[in-house]
């Protein structure tokens, strides 16, 4: 029989919920659907997953789901009604990624990445390594250790070949990685030769380094293919930092999904050799543009392979991101067909203006996205109001205002240079 009454499963309607009832389980159908009513898009997954336990009841209203507003929503419908019942669900294969687009995170270390809360490890602890946290190793100013003995230190642990998700800040002596004397080569080497002993890594966050222990454009990177290659579950992959960033050897990663390389300026090289790999599984794409004064020699005309020939079709965020030239993007980004399978799209930390803005507000595919990021941008509060009566969620905080210069150039300035 088919249940449609209360499951164990199901979840505990909270005081955020739009319903006049509060602290009362709502179970069944009825409870589900409620549930889909609700603004919290973590809210609305959940209950679309205990729906697909309901047999055919819960077919009816995943079937109705496919209606839905959400991108996010129909997306996750669609792929449930594919799978037979007693399937074991992966949530976390929806990649919202929601943390980035907090932030107020970007000015300390990450607490959560990859939809995982993150553990900083240290030496001489002792810990049950958990699939569903992010492990974060960091070495400080006096710290003779390395992280590449903290990690040694780690995979002693109990369930250590459990381990998904790895956060790496300074990989040795601070004083060396903020003078530029230290790069991440040693690190990605000893990383290639760790792979059997990871062998359910999934995310991999190379660069949690604050401004407080090094400015961005201070410390080094390194060629970041030989990760590629010997990390083929990878699933996820962060950078931070675009000195010396490389991506030399092309190839095929058949799994990754979402690919973050957070700069205070980014080269040309570098990004066409981003465009050399193929990445067929690809839904999230975030590049930090940066400054020109710290090798961020790109333009709106190197965007062509994502916005025009389509390099990378499966996107569902598309992160253009701390941009100098975010205004002149702008006509080839709305004429762009990739925008209509867009979830996110996000242009914050840069230097969009009205007259930018003013292109997006024409172009009907922005109409049918989830979110829109423009925070810490040069945007009036008219233009603003003008985007959020689009009835999408906008995200807008911090804008600047403009320098006195007479040299137009000098009138903005990227968020993440310096």
């Amino acid at each position: 029989m088919t249940p449609t009454s209360p499951q164990p499963t199901d979840a505990t309607l909270g005081n955020n919920t739009p319903a006049p009832l509060t602290s009362v389980t709502l179970g069944g159908i009825d409870g589900i659907r409620q549930r889909l009513a609700n603004p919290d898009l973590a809210v609305r997954l959940e209950a679309l997953d205990q729906a697909w336990s309901y047999g055919d009841a819960g077919r009816v209203v995943l079937k109705d789901m496919l209606g839905d507003r959400s991108k996010t929503l129909r997306r996750r419908a669609r792929w449930l009604l594919r799978q037979p019942q007693g399937t074991t669900l992966a949530p976390e294969s929806v990649w919202t990624l929601t943390e980035r687009l907090d932030l107020e995170g970007y000015g300390s270390y990450a607490t959560r990445f990859a939809n995982r809360e993150v553990q900083t490890f240290e030496l001489n602890q002792s810990v049950t390594v958990s699939p569903q946290l992010a492990y974060a190793l960091r070495c400080g100013w006096d710290d003779e250790s390395t992280v590449i003995h903290k990690l040694e230190a780690l995979l002693q642990q109990p369930n250590a070949d459990q381990l998904t998700a790895l956060v790496i800040g300074a990989w040795q002596n601070t004083e060396d990685i903020c003078t530029g004397e230290s790069s991440t080569q040693e690190l990605v080497e000893n990383l290639v030769t760790l792979r059997d002993r990871l062998p359910n890594l999934k995310a991999l966050f190379l660069g949690d380094i604050t401004s407080e222990e090094s400015e961005i454009s201070w410390f080094n990177q390194s060629d970041i293919s030989p990760i590629l290659q010997a990390y083929p579950q990878l699933e996820i992959l962060q950078i931070r930092g675009g000195m010396e960033l490389e991506f030399k050897t092309p190839g095929t990663h058949q799994h990754l999904k979402a690919l973050i390389v957070e700069t205070g300026g980014l080269s040309r090289e570098t990004v066409h050799q981003i465009y050399a790999w193929e990445f067929p599984a690809l839904e999230h794409l975030e590049l930090w543009f940066g400054d020109e004064n710290y090798g961020g020699d790109c333009w709106n005309r190197d965007l062509n392979p994502i916005l025009t020939d389509l390099r990378y079709p499966t996107l569902t965020y598309l992160g253009l991101r701390n941009s100098t030239f975010a205004d002149d993007m702008m006509d080839m980004l709305v004429r762009s067909p990739l925008i209509g399978g867009l979830q996110v799209l996000d242009l914050s930390l840069g230097t969009l203006g009205d007259e930018g803005a003013a292109k997006l507000l024409d172009c009907p595919a922005v109409k049918d996205l989830e979110t829109l990021n423009v925070s810490e941008n040069f945007l009036s509060g008219a233009r603003i109001d003008q985007l959020n009566a689009l009835g999408i969620n906008v995200l807008a905080v911090g804008q600047e205002e403009e320098y006195e210069e007479e040299d137009p150039k000098y009138r903005r300035y990227c968020s993440v240079s310096e």
